[in-house]
């Protein structure tokens, strides 16, 4: 009888010690998106993820800014569904997908997409940038227009999607100049290398100090001490609800609590760990920009113009209105760059709206896509 109750008391006590610990460990988080996950191979050792939101009608695939996955779209995915099969996908280099050492030009980025279309055997999606994946869809219907039924730039359709030489790009500029010098002290007869100083000095060199002079007010409009927005602090990090209310107010947009896993490690009390440095993919993908300039078929363009800047960096209103107004000059420059020169395109600005403008001004961002959508073929 006394071994029974010893018994009984052991089983007892194992259970209050159990319950107290569960108590304090946090519970298994899950992504509340309604999506399912693969990983499809696009490259030898090469596999990117792929989320599925399932829907029924055409196939829309989603594709990401630099530094995201396709968690980002978590929330807005859903509500497309009920018309569209809705796909992410996330590049390589971040989140769940592969991260080899090279690959990351915006030809093979684009290639990676076609890779994903193949393999779950789509026919002419809708494919739906935001920011750099404005260059991907650039480069799939430059090379494979039969490829998509439509394209949908999310504040993507800068100068590495479409290049307009009148306004050039600084950063794509200065990497073909150091080529082209490279080849005039490689020129091999006077008259290749002849061709090659007339074309530095005719074209070029005046287009790259045009360039410059024009990225120089804009950094001098730029405050020399910005104010730095305040670091999370240990109430910030506690866990994830807080730390993306905490992205709201330095960000000014509030991201899927998925995407803020995707990037950020999670620790095992349930708080907000370190930042995952991927600096190094995307100095590789910046540094592989290229020139697109013939882009045709059914497109929708949104612009955030005049964007709304994130709550930080300035210190006087004044100091903002001035930035703001330079900024929203220089982007209606390409916005009217990219009108001329897509005449196929619906262009649509949303005014202060947060570069992510699918998070800050998702209503409007819906609207024009279904408007859009609806009148494909």
């Amino acid at each position: 009888m006394g071994g029974l109750r010893s018994a009984c008391a052991a089983v007892l006590l194992l259970v209050s010690i159990t319950g107290r610990l569960s108590a304090q460990e946090p519970a298994l988080w899950r992504d509340p998106s309604p999506h399912s996950v693969q990983f499809i191979t696009v490259e030898d050792n090469v596999k990117l993820e792929v989320l599925d939101w399932g829907g029924a009608g055409r196939a829309l695939v989603l594709l990401t800014g630099l530094g995201n996955t396709a968690h980002v779209f978590d929330e807005l995915a859903p509500k497309l569904t009920p018309d569209y099969h809705v796909y992410g996908i996330t590049r390589r280099g971040y989140g769940a997908s592969g991260a080899p050492a090279s690959g990351y030009s915006a030809d093979r980025l684009g290639d990676d997409v076609l890779a994903v279309l193949d393999a779950l055997k789509l026919d002419r999606p809708v494919l739906v940038g935001h920011s750099i994946a404005g260059e991907e869809m650039s480069s799939i219907v430059t090379r494979h227009p039969e490829r998509v039924a439509g394209l949908i730039y999310l504040d993507a359709g800068y100068s590495n999607a479409f290049y307009d030489r009148s306004l050039g790009n600084v950063d794509i500029d200065s990497r073909e100049l150091q080529k082209k010098l490279e080849q005039m002290r490689a020129a091999s007869t006077p008259p290749e290398h002849r061709k090659l100083v007339e074309e530095l000095v005719q074209r070029d060199l005046p287009g790259m100090e045009v360039e410059l002079r024009e990225l120089l007010k804009l950094l001098e409009a730029e405050p020399a001490h910005p104010v730095q927005p305040p670091a999370p602090s240990s109430s910030d990090l506690a866990n994830f609800s807080a730390y993306q209310a905490y992205t709201k107010r330095v960000q000014g947009v509030a991201y899927p609590e998925a995407e803020l896993r995707q990037v950020n490690e999670a620790k095992p009390d349930g708080s907000v760990g370190k930042h995952q440095d991927k600096s190094a993919v995307r100095s590789a993908i910046e540094a592989a920009e290229q020139r697109y300039t013939d882009i045709h078929g059914p497109v929708l363009a949104i612009f955030a113009n005049p964007r709304n800047p994130a709550p930080y960096a300035y210190n006087t209103p004044s100091e903002r209105s001035e930035f703001e107004t330079l900024q929203a000059s220089y982007i209606e420059a390409q916005v009217k760059a990219f009108e001329k020169g897509v005449p196929s395109a619906r262009v649509v600005r949303l005014a202060h709206a947060n570069h992510y403008v699918f998070l800050s001004n998702e209503a409007d961002v819906l609207r024009e896509m279904r408007e859009f959508l609806s009148g494909l073929h």
